[in-house]
């Protein structure tokens, strides 16, 4: 299943650098993809949310390789990690982990093909780490996850916490 899933991600995607990173290759969904215009029913991922990479998660990334003193030797979080685009950016900032976090285990597997992409290692987790301790982390990074008031006071409050904690928590917000 993992194999047809992987062929599946590079059959579909292109490699691209057209965006704010682009010294990060990413696997994507662009214009010049067939399931860019295809209609629902001809797309064989559910949700493809982690082929599309969205205008917060650009930013946060970008903020890291622009700081990569941010998280050189801390562990980095990249929640609702999609293309893993955050996670790479923490690991080429030389982050002593950076975990791409995402419930969609086909965004799991893409950010692992982006990390190999761009020569560099991040761990991976599918858990749904939001409002969890992560007490073993030093830095969050959430790009582009405020989709509804509801989850956006959960996730605020969630970084609040952390925040008091001592971790430092970055925000990528578009809209």
């Amino acid at each position: 299943m993992r194999n047809q899933i992987l062929s599946q991600i590079i059959k579909h995607t292109i490699d691209s650098s057209a965006h704010l990173t682009p010294e990060m290759a990413l696997r994507l969904i662009t214009p010049q993809c067939a399931l860019w215009s295809a209609p629902p029913e001809e797309n064989p991922f559910k949700d493809p949310y982690w082929a599309f990479y969205w205008p917060g998660g650009q930013a946060t990334a970008r903020y890291i390789l622009d700081n990569k003193h941010l998280v050189k030797d801390r562990v980095v979080l990249d929640v609702g990690s999609g293309c893993g685009a955050g996670a790479i950016a923490a690991a080429m900032g030389h982050a002593r982990t950076a975990v791409a976090n995402d419930i969609d285990p086909v965004a799991i597997l893409a950010s692992q093909v982006n990390a190999q992409l761009n020569g560099v290692t991040i761990a991976t987790s599918s858990e749904d780490l939001v409002g969890a301790a992560c007490s073993d982390c030093d830095v969050v990074l959430v790009g582009d996850m405020l989709y509804d008031e509801e989850f956006a006071d959960k996730l605020f409050s969630w970084l609040t916490r952390l925040a008091v904690q001592g971790k430092l928590a970055i925000l990528g917000v578009t809209g």
